[in-house]
């Protein structure tokens, strides 16, 4: 959407062989110098890590094992998620909200929500590569109700990605959000998930103008009125998402700060897997909207070499 920057592109002069000698220094003998691990990794691209595992693995070892050795604690997890190809890490994520007791619907949302139908269509190949099981099944039998219906539709990836804005159907789908929501008793949400799930972002923000106009409500308002829990978070992301998903993603930063006790896990997540998307944008937003810098908000909430890594990702 729109103009959207990163904080790491391709490194020019990349010599893998290079990396993988200084690497290997900084792992070698007393003590890591993770200050030359972050030096490296902060400033390559995905694929030239890719590049880099890839070939640390053909002249001395399994990198992942050799790392996990040295490093610790969120370190080590930011290090190692820099380290997968960003589906692949993905997926992980989204097994990993599935786990065990209880589900992390935050990171379902928040990987759903915001993926493209290529990102959906990938992480559904993807996350049976690496799990051996399939998305859908487990994403149906972890979650229930409307949450599963608008998850699972997500997860047809069919949402129109063009950029045309069509007046009338505008216009209709804002009628029927308002006759689903606030103009009936009680809230029809198959058709917010019908429309929030398959129209593209232009189509949503004109609906929600017209909608706003209608009913004299902004549709937030609505969805806060109208649902409750994980429905509520789940259409609240997808009406920001089509507003301007990088002060999406700057809210989620915020919120895995603000309070008693950092989120560690979105930190990494979100500032790993945008970095080559929109993560300056996204910086740039964080500014606007809480009058501090991404970077000085992760100074006062991480430490070590934890917020070194972070702070080079964010350049």
């Amino acid at each position: 959407m729109g103009n959207c920057q990163p904080t790491i592109v391709p490194c020019e002069d990349f010599d893998v062989v290079a990396d993988i000698k200084a690497i290997r220094k900084a792992c070698k003998g007393f003590g890591t110098d993770e200050q030359a691990i972050i030096d490296i990794l902060a400033n390559r691209s995905a694929d030239q890590r890719q590049e880099i595992k890839n070939a640390y693995f053909e002249k001395y070892d399994d990198l992942v094992d050799v790392l996990k050795k040295e490093l610790s604690g969120n370190f080590e997890n930011a290090i190692l998620a820099m380290l997968d190809p960003p589906v692949v890490f993905a997926v992980k994520e989204l097994r990993k909200a599935m786990k065990g007791a209880g589900t992390d619907e935050d990171v379902l949302v928040e990987i759903l929500c915001t993926a493209t139908n290529d990102h959906i269509a990938m992480f559904k190949e993807c996350y049976f590569q690496v799990h051996e099981r399939d998305l859908e099944a487990d994403i149906e039998g972890d979650t229930s109700g409307d949450v599963r219906n608008l998850l699972m539709a997500l997860l047809q990836g069919n949402r129109d990605e063009s950029y045309e804005v069509d007046e009338e159907l505008a216009e209709q789908d804002a009628t029927c959000l308002f006759e689903a929501g606030e103009g009936s008793l009680g809230t029809d949400e198959s058709t917010f998930t019908f429309i929030l799930a398959s129209r593209n972002y232009l189509q949503l923000q004109a609906t929600f103008k017209i909608y706003e106009q209608l009913s004299g409500t902004e549709i937030l308002d609505t969805i806060e009125n109208e649902t409750s829990g994980t429905l509520k978070k789940c259409y609240t992301a997808l009406v920001r998402v089509a507003k301007n998903p990088q002060l999406y993603f700057a809210r989620r930063l915020n919120d895995a700060m603000k309070g008693a006790g950092t989120d560690e896990d979105t930190l990494i997540r979100i500032i790993v897997c945008r970095s080559e998307y929109d993560l300056e944008t996204i910086k740039d937003m964080y500014l606007e909207k809480y009058d501090v810098s991404l970077k000085e908000a992760l100074k006062d909430e991480c430490g070590g070499d934890f917020k070194r890594l972070l702070l080079a990702i964010c350049h």
